[in-house]
């Protein structure tokens, strides 16, 4: 007795006719009804009565059917524990915008690497626009980005909010200025280096609306170094996420900024229209679980 002849049979069984059940393997109808007799003349019984419209499962037939289940789902769990033996192989596509996106998805990937040692990684660095062009394009299947997101195209959730600073250069009046925090319309009339993103700049004008200031930009930038660069070099006063403290150097002052306090949201996107690979899958379900 083969393991064919069980799927065969219980083919049978289900369908309870020999047609469908050829129709459903993929076999033509005389080579299972002969796997069908080699079975039964094995076993020494009858496993079905045969009838006008199809066949029906004898009483020898019934009670095989118990053992024949349990064995053809041993055998499909045996597949599945050896290739789990294995561990998920394959490169996963990711990818992140700067300030705290890399320390965020670092931690994922760390988790995940514990889990899964086979699994590699690319991890593609951008602003906002271009790590979504990537989600959307299927170059990258996760991605950690700012908000604001295209609902309709990508499924997303936050996972982490810090407030927008300034960055000042060292000599600046406004640098010397006790304390960590500086207002918003203290910033009016100065150079302003932000990010390059169109939304962004909507966003720093709608903070200034209330108090009736348009900001002075100077400067639009795609990457956190270039804003660390031009700041140091006493261009003017960049407005990032509040991490860029973490990478900065000497000669600039980091100060949060208030009245109103804004915040940088960072979201967790996948897209709607490419299918993530069983990889993402499993990324996916660990970061979201």
């Amino acid at each position: 007795m083969e393991l064919r002849h069980i799927r065969y049979f219980l083919a049978v069984a289900e369908e309870r006719n020999l047609s469908r059940a050829a129709e459903k393997l993929l076999i033509a109808q005389p080579p299972l009804s002969r796997q069908i007799k080699d079975l039964e003349e094995e076993l020494g019984e009858k496993l079905f009565i045969r009838k006008n419209n199809g066949v029906a499962l004898t009483e020898a037939g019934i009670k095989f059917r118990q053992y024949a289940t349990q064995i053809a789902a041993l055998a499909d769990r045996s597949v599945e524990d050896i290739k789990d033996m294995k561990g998920l192989t394959g490169i996963l596509y990711l990818a992140a915008v700067e300030a705290k996106a890399p320390q965020i998805i670092s931690k994922w990937i760390g988790d995940f690497a514990q889990k899964h040692p086979g699994v590699e990684y690319n991890l593609w660095n951008g602003n906002t626009d271009d790590v979504v062009h990537r989600v959307r394009s299927g170059l990258s299947e996760i991605a950690v980005i700012t908000a604001p997101y295209d609902a309709e195209e990508l499924v997303g959730f936050e996972v982490y909010r810090e407030p927008w600073a300034a960055m000042i250069p060292s000599d600046h009046p406004l640098a010397k200025k006790k304390g960590r925090t500086i207002k918003l319309k203290e910033l009016a009339g100065y150079d302003l280096l932000i990010p390059s993103r169109s939304s962004r700049l909507r966003e720093i004008e709608e903070w200034f609306a209330p108090l009736d200031i348009k900001p002075r930009i100077r400067c639009r930038l795609a990457h956190m170094q270039n804003a660390i660069e031009l700041t140091g070099a006493g261009l003017g006063i960049a407005i990032f996420p509040a991490t860029v403290s973490d990478y900065i150097r000497e000669g600039i002052v980091i100060k949060r900024i208030t009245d109103p306090d804004v915040y940088a949201t960072y979201v967790c996107v996948r897209s709607k229209e490419h299918k993530l690979s069983r990889l993402g899958e499993e990324f996916w379900n660990e970061i979201t679980g």
